[in-house]
């Protein structure tokens, strides 16, 4: 192997390990993010307000949109934006409208 093409497999292999290091925080980050809509969703069902807001997902598109400096087009982020905000409404949901038969946080059988 030649040393060019060592030195572009070690560049690349940093650059991969940079990539794991920015995914680690991207995780972290939708997970703080996911932490804050499930408290949302908790505020929402005691005032007793609906869970789908699109006035509120078009804001985080817009914004989302106007902040991107690229590469990612603002097609890309639109696409990405719109996963996390469907796992969001899920994660939301999920503290709005328990399943069936479910018993609150905190108020299993056999709790004292």
């Amino acid at each position: 192997m030649s040393d060019s093409i060592g030195s572009s497999l070690a560049a690349i292999e940093e650059l991969r390990r940079e990539i794991d290091e920015i995914d680690r925080r991207l995780l972290d980050l939708l997970n703080q993010r996911a932490r804050r809509v499930v408290e949302i969703g908790r505020i929402k069902s005691g005032c007793g307000l609906p869970l789908y807001q699109p006035d509120r997902e078009r804001k985080v598109f817009e914004g989302v949109e106007a902040a991107n400096p690229g590469p990612l087009s603002n097609r890309a982020i639109r696409r990405l934006f719109e996963r996390i905000l469907d796992e969001s409404r899920s994660a939301e949901r999920r503290v709005m409208e328990p399943p069936e038969g479910a018993w609150p946080e905190g108020g299993g059988r056999g709790e004292r």
